[in-house]
């Protein structure tokens, strides 16, 4: 990224996922921020961006006491430490690293200590790992209470405590009053085989659009979109259930009803969930940024928060992209129909139809490419299938928000039959970039004037850092579904 509206555009919404990417020296100030500093935001005539830390510090610049620019991402001296600290972080708020068991096993990966890791969060975050667990744990507890009828003692664990002694006295600690006292506040009516919790956004959502992108991509039995809902089957670890998810604008929130069988895995779930239907994104900021190219303004007036669907599970989205080069939505559907009903899991809930696993990357792995093969994939993609599976499966590749969106690209294309566009489709969507950008697919290059994927590429230079968002209305805008690509 380069172009200074580009990076101011960026600053102004505060996205996270730009932290580390660049940084701000602010003119009328001297000083010099992160792209998420909450200071009042300066000027744009006073704003000068810099590729990193020591650049803004050349420049005289003095680094900012509120965001400390020593703490972003990705310009450490020792890179491997800032990367490793804000990798705990995401992980710690899906859910996937609470006790030391789980930092023992991510140092191990990394060839690290679980002590050097502590450190590393320590002084990278300013809090322990522990620490950032609690209050997970606690904000998850509380929304629990005043949301669900779960009992107390199912909320302790389904927010990841080990025992109700320790919710208690840590909800007492912290908030200075009992769990239940909380649950008589708010009151809820009982529901023996589900619960309900809001995920909240900021407007406007063009949750129509959402529905209609999965739709076309619903896999036979794994999900549906069915009365203005979306429904799908889920696997997390050894946990395996259902979910429903609805549209509530007057509350700016998507209401998700899921099987109590996914309670134990309610924060990697409700932090997929998140991903998948984009609701961190700051549309305001997004549209008037892009509505400055007259090819996208009419689609942005027409089609106002217009967001970005992400993964539910980046391996699967992995398959999915595959499934789909150079194929219709449509094609590649079937064949993922016939992947889950070929390897998938049979699972019991209450919508008809919705009876199947997405198998994991394990069993894609362990079937090889002949079993693929034989549910009518052709050969080249049921290899690329397999070598993405086992790469997922190894722990190579890690399909997830968080991850160095470049580094992972450069692992995708390095694989057997994956090239750019799948690996931007998958950046995309799986690690939820916000400017990754297939330069290669037709439909853009089409709506474009058929420039060659160079040209494209200088093309969409003015929609920096919000090229996802602009590939998507792209596709919108041809008002054909069947063209656009899938995964």
């Amino acid at each position: 990224m380069t172009d200074a509206a580009a990076l101011y555009s960026a600053y102004a919404a505060r996205d996270a996922r730009f932290d580390g990417v660049f940084f701000i020296g602010v003119t009328s100030t001297g000083i010099y921020c992160r792209p998420v500093c909450t200071a009042r935001t300066p000027r744009r005539s006073n704003c000068r961006f810099f590729a990193s830390a020591e650049a803004a510090e050349k420049a005289s610049f003095r680094p900012c006491l509120r965001c400390r620019p020593e703490l972003a991402p990705g310009n450490a001296p020792v890179d491997d430490t800032r990367r490793i600290a804000h990798l705990v972080a995401h992980r710690i708020d899906e859910g996937l690293l609470d006790e030391d068991g789980g930092l023992e096993a991510l140092a191990a990966r990394f060839g690290w200590s679980s002590r050097q890791i502590r450190r590393m969060v320590q002084q990278e975050l300013g809090v322990s790992p522990i620490e950032l667990v609690l209050t997970r744990r606690l904000l998850l507890a509380k929304q629990l209470l005043t949301e669900t009828a779960l009992p107390i003692t199912e909320v302790a664990y389904a927010s990841g405590f080990g025992s109700l002694r320790r919710f208690n006295d840590a909800f007492r600690k912290r908030y200075g009053m009992p769990p239940t006292r909380l649950r008589r506040a708010a009151g809820s009516a009982n529901d023996a085989g589900s619960l309900s919790l809001q995920l909240t956004y900021r407007p406007p959502y063009d949750w129509a659009a959402m529905l209609a992108f999965l739709a076309a991509r619903a896999v036979a039995g794994v999900e549906a979109v069915r009365d203005d809902a979306w429904l799908r089957t889920v696997r997390l670890g050894t946990h395996a259930g259902w979910l429903r998810v609805r549209h509530v604008p007057e509350r700016r929130s998507l209401v998700v009803e899921l099987s109590h069988a996914l309670t134990p895995v309610l924060p990697p779930l409700l932090g997929r969930l998140r991903n998948l239907f984009d609701l961190a994104a700051r549309p305001d900021v997004i549209a008037r940024h892009l509505a400055a190219d007259p090819l996208l303004a009419p689609s942005i007036e027409a089609n106002p928060g217009l967001r970005v669907p992400g993964a539910l599970d980046g391996a699967e989205t992995g398959v999915r992209a595959i499934l789909g080069q150079q194929v219709s939505v449509r094609s590649a559907t079937r064949a993922a129909d016939r992947l889950a009903a070929a390897f998938g899991e049979r699972i019991d809930t209450p919508f008809p139809g919705l009876d199947r696993l997405w198998p994991s990357a394990e069993v894609l792995a362990a079937a090889g490419s002949e079993a693929l093969a034989q549910c009518g994939i052709i050969g080249a993609r049921a290899r690329a299938i397999v070598a993405l599976a086992e790469a997922v499966t190894s722990g190579r590749l890690e399909l997830e928000p968080g991850m160095p969106a470049e580094d992972e690209m450069r692992r995708l294309i390095a694989l057997p039959g994956v090239g750019p566009w799948t690996a931007g489709y998958i950046a995309m969507r799986a690690l939820h970039w916000p400017d990754a950008f297939p330069a290669g697919d037709v439909v853009v290059r089409n709506r474009l004037g058929g420039l060659s994927p160079a040209e494209v590429e200088r093309r969409a230079e003015q929609w920096r850092p919000w090229r996802s968002y602009a590939v998507l209305h792209l596709w919108h805008g041809i008002g054909n579904e069947a063209a656009i690509p899938s995964g």
